[in-house]
C-alpha cells in the first residue's frame, strides 16, 4: 500500500476518516490536529459538502511544487464537515464540470502527484 504524505490525518478504519484536534479550553476545532498538547486527536466527519473550489490547470512553478513533468490538472478546494470545520483538500474522481458549492462529498485518501496517499474527497456513490 502507499504510504501516506503524513501521519496521523485520517484514521486505520476501513474506510478511513479524517482526523482532527479539539483544542482543550476554547473546543475549537482543527484540521489536522497540532501535535501538542493543548489539542485531543478526533475523528471528524466523512461526509460534507463543497464549500468552495477551483481548478489548476498548469504545471506550478518549481520549486516549489515536487510533482512529475507531465502534470495533469487537479481539483481543489474546501469542504464543509458538519459540526466540525471546513477543510483544505484535493478533489478525487469528480469530473471538473460536476464541481459546485453544495454538492455532498466524503473522505477517501487519493494518490497525490508525489506518489504518496494524500487527504481528498470524492463523490458519494
Amino acid at each position: 500500500m502507499t504510504a501516506p504524505v503524513a501521519a496521523g490525518l485520517w484514521t486505520d478504519a476501513d474506510p478511513p476518516a479524517p482526523l482532527g484536534g479539539r483544542h482543550k479550553s476554547t473546543g475549537r476545532i482543527v484540521y489536522p490536529c497540532p501535535d501538542n498538547e493543548d489539542y485531543e486527536r478526533i475523528e471528524l466527519p466523512r461526509e460534507g459538502t463543497i464549500w468552495s473550489w477551483s481548478v489548476q490547470r498548469f504545471r506550478p512553478k518549481s520549486p516549489p511544487y515536487e510533482g512529475p513533468d507531465d502534470f495533469e490538472p487537479f481539483a481543489f478546494g474546501y469542504v464543509e464537515l458538519p459540526g466540525a470545520v471546513v477543510v483544505e483538500t484535493h478533489f478525487d474522481g469528480i469530473p471538473f464540470d460536476e464541481l459546485k458549492v453544495g454538492k455532498p462529498v466524503v473522505f477517501q485518501p487519493a494518490t497525490g502527484a508525489n506518489g504518496k496517499l494524500i487527504p481528498a474527497f470524492g463523490a458519494i456513490s
